[in-house]
């Protein structure tokens, strides 16, 4: 079973910036050991979408995501892979100290509608 979860950065505000960052997400591009890492902590599909200088991550993952104990897989290759993005990126206002991302909370899904309307 997966579980969805959905997250929200913002990148600095300069276009070179912003054009490398989506260049650097490109197939090929995300160094292996990153997407080896992503994987073991129980990923199954993640999606970043941009808008100006927004980003919305959606991921699918496990229901023990985020597996700690494959933590270790690809560690030091990601943790510089997450300092090199730190440089165009910028957190949301009340992200946790230290962190980037700020995870999202679903307040709608059209699913919990079904019947509800007379059409």
């Amino acid at each position: 079973m997966t579980r969805r979860v959905c997250y929200a950065l913002d990148l600095v505000n300069d276009a070179v910036l912003i054009r490398e960052y989506c260049r650097m997400h490109e197939p090929g591009s995300v160094w292996p050991a990153v997407i080896e890492h992503i994987r073991a902590l129980g990923v199954e599909t993640m999606q970043i979408w941009q808008q100006g200088d927004r980003l919305f991550m959606i991921v699918d993952a496990s229901d023990d995501y985020p597996r700690y104990d494959a933590s270790h897989i690809g560690q030091q290759e990601n943790a510089r892979w997450e300092a090199y993005m730190g440089t165009f990126q910028r957190s949301l206002p009340g992200t946790a100290p230290g962190g980037k991302w700020k995870t999202l909370r679903c307040i709608f899904e059209l699913a919990d509608h079904k019947g509800l309307c007379k059409s």
